[in-house]
């Protein structure tokens, strides 16, 4: 247990710092939101997902098995972040079941992962984040833009106005057919793919210093509470009911207990949702997910 924190604090300390460094930014200066937003929605996150899957080892039989578990997670944990937004404002409760349903299985995942369980228990983690990667920019924008109500146009519309979806399906198209990438372009592409990370941590830190510390309502916590304490649980029923075995599903229930992912927020401020909301439920979990992290990874071996 006391390795675990260790390591927790090792990989939560600089989240804490990048942010805090962007809150203090904000407060002494005026600082352009949005454009720092676009810069990683349509420039950065497209670099890193293509890095991803063309650097990414799969085998495919369990790729297709984690991922229909991570899908039957997702959805589910986007229909409990719902349960949490009854009664609220719409925009509101959209914002909720984006909190809940979008996790950050990169930059804590992927290092907790390693930690836990060896290199086999990354390469699955990294297959999870990849996954997760591009299912917040089909979640996301459906949920904040509520394309869906606007028929097939509008959802299409809505799905591809970010090129990480196209660039995925592109790269994923790459890959199959076992085309070189040009050492160049690789390099390039690795550069911009290694700056997404500050820059999402940067955004929440500027939310958060010129809004100044989110009014913690009772539905942050209940929000926290369904990503940290029911994320796991969801986890365990669907991949259990998928026929995972035990690092399979012992790496899926330890991805879906991470917080909040910061690109809920990045979405959430692109398509119009509630970004104080959002940016509470993301402080509130990646602070309480010292805790909840740490007895996950205790209690997993006894699968």
């Amino acid at each position: 247990m006391g390795g675990m924190l260790q390591a927790l604090g090792t990989v939560l300390f600089p989240v804490i710092l990048v942010a805090g460094l962007g809150a203090l930014l904000s407060s002494r200066l005026p600082i352009d939101q949005a454009t720092i937003s676009r810069i990683t929605l349509y420039l950065l996150s497209p670099a890193l997902v293509l890095n991803t899957v063309l650097t990414t080892p799969v085998r495919a039989a369990e790729a297709l098995q984690l991922g229909a578990a991570y899908l039957g997670v997702l959805v589910l944990c986007v229909g409990l972040g719902w349960l949490c937004g009854v009664g609220r404002p719409r925009p509101e409760q959209r914002s909720l079941a984006a909190s809940v349903g979008i996790w950050n299985s990169g930059n804590m995942g992927l290092p907790i992962a390693l930690f836990a369980f060896g290199k086999a228990g990354f390469d699955r983690a990294t297959l999870l984040f990849l996954m997760s990667f591009i299912g917040m920019y089909v979640v996301g924008p459906l949920l904040y833009g509520g394309a869906a109500a606007r028929g097939l146009g509008g959802l299409l519309r809505t799905l591809f106005r970010l090129p990480a979806i196209t660039v995925a399906l592109v790269a994923l198209a790459w890959r199959l057919l076992h085309l070189p990438v040009p050492a160049g372009v690789s390099r390039g592409v690795e550069l911009l793919s290694q700056a997404t990370l500050p820059m999402v941590l940067l955004s929440l830190g500027l939310q958060l210093g010129a809004g100044g510390w989110p009014r913690l309502h009772g539905r942050l916590w209940l929000a926290t509470a369904a990503r940290l304490l029911g994320g796991p649980l969801i986890a365990l029923g669907v991949g259990t009911l998928a026929g995972l075995q035990h690092g399979a599903l012992a790496v899926l229930v330890l991805s879906a207990g991470m917080p909040t992912a910061v690109n809920a927020l990045l979405l959430g401020r692109e398509y119009g949702g509630d970004t104080e909301t959002v940016a509470g439920v993301v402080l509130l979990s990646t602070l309480a997910s010292v805790v909840t992290i740490a007895v996950v990874v205790t209690l997993l071996p006894r699968l």
